[in-house]
């Protein structure tokens, strides 16, 4: 698809960056719309947010990411007081004894793709063009930067009580165990600021052009559904998707665990689809989807993204409802995440599926 290539972040873009962010975030990283009235009013009293490309960050600058940590059901509830990610980087550049060059999302998920856009608006940094993940994964240590050998640590921890705590830790998966055990004592949920890196090893290590990507994602799912279409086929042609599965919402187990909101949805099918059934697993994202016999359809890495079938909607793990009418679409990821690092990172098996994993075009016949 054409992406066109974001300079600045207005107000006008962030329903589409809320809406592309959420697509991407596999059902998970967080509600969009929260974040993106927390980047609309930040933008509103402070202007619109630059955009670097990675490739013009200076090689000494500092980059730090920012993030919602905890489960997506839980912001549902809780809502962010709107001072704690801001708090969560002071913290982090107190620590480092340094300032922020710029501000870098960690994720491409609803919330985690508008928050720090929020957080650039209000220090007044710009945003780099990139993420660490090209959609939303539940664990920390789960970012291209592990791959590139950066640490999550120091690590920025803050709540809406005024609460703040670095992390050191020694190696990223740790960084997750500690953190989710926090994040738990903190309501559920906390900000954090974590992977600060230099402009050399960013451009070493992060995905790049994710924002860009989003917005336009975002702009096609507004366009079709303003032309009264269901923007699934034709995100299926540029995205080089694949609808997986029409049908209804069955049933929904969820249950808020750990840190993490984890269970699973049974579609029934309709249309083509009807007679069979399709079981999702998601761990806040959307991680397995696979027959009533059991045979995958789609593994992570991955991207299995829930759109409502008559509006295209997307629909995240904490908005699944019983008698919801959807459409289950099917993503490639971006290839780093199919290198053997990548799957042990984030493959089926990490996650204690029975399933050695096989890209979707494969299991679902593309040619």
């Amino acid at each position: 698809m054409t992406v066109s290539e974001l300079k600045s972040i207005e107000i006008s873009d962030m329903k589409n960056i809320a809406l592309g962010g959420s697509f991407l975030g596999t059902g998970g990283g967080g509600d969009p719309y929260i974040g993106r009235l927390m980047a609309e009013e930040a933008i509103s009293k402070n202007g619109p947010v630059p955009v670097l490309d990675v490739g013009d960050i200076e090689d000494d600058a500092l980059i730090i990411p920012v993030a919602m940590m905890g489960a997506p059901t839980v912001m549902l509830e809780k809502l962010p007081r709107g001072t704690e990610a801001i708090s969560a980087v002071e913290t982090l550049q107190n620590f480092l004894g340094k300032k922020a060059t710029a501000i870098f999302c960690l994720e491409a998920g609803g919330l985690n793709s508008t928050i720090p856009i929020a957080v650039a608006a209000t220090t007044q940094l710009p945003i780099v063009d990139g993420d660490g993940m090209g959609r939303a994964f539940p664990e920390l240590q789960m970012v291209s930067m592990t791959m590139g050998g950066i640490s999550a640590c120091p690590m920025a921890m803050a709540d809406e009580k005024g609460n703040s705590i670095i992390l050191n830790t020694v190696d990223n998966l740790s960084t997750e165990k500690f953190a989710r055990v926090i994040t738990v004592e903190m309501g559920g949920a906390g900000l954090i600021a974590l992977y600060p890196m230099t402009g050399a090893e960013a451009k070493k290590s992060i995905l790049r052009g994710s924002l860009s990507l989003i917005n336009s994602i975002g702009s096609i799912i507004h366009s079709e559904q303003a032309a009264n279409r269901n923007p699934a086929d034709r995100l299926a042609h540029d995205l080089k998707g694949i609808r997986l599965f029409e049908g209804r919402v069955l049933d929904v187990d969820r249950r808020t665990e750990g840190g993490f909101a984890r269970g699973n949805c049974i579609v029934q099918g309709l249309g083509d689809c009807s007679g069979t059934q399709i079981k999702l697993e998601f761990q806040n994202e959307f991680l397995i989807a696979q027959t009533q016999d059991g045979i995958p359809k789609a593994l992570t890495p991955d991207l299995i993204c829930l759109l409502d079938l008559e509006t295209g909607q997307p629909i995240t793990t904490e908005q699944i409802r019983y008698g919801f009418r959807v459409i289950v679409f099917g993503l490639p990821c971006d290839p780093l995440w199919r290198s053997k690092q990548g799957l042990e990172l984030v493959g089926p098996r990490y996650f204690g599926y029975d399933f050695d994993y096989k890209p979707i075009e494969q299991l679902n016949a593309v040619l």
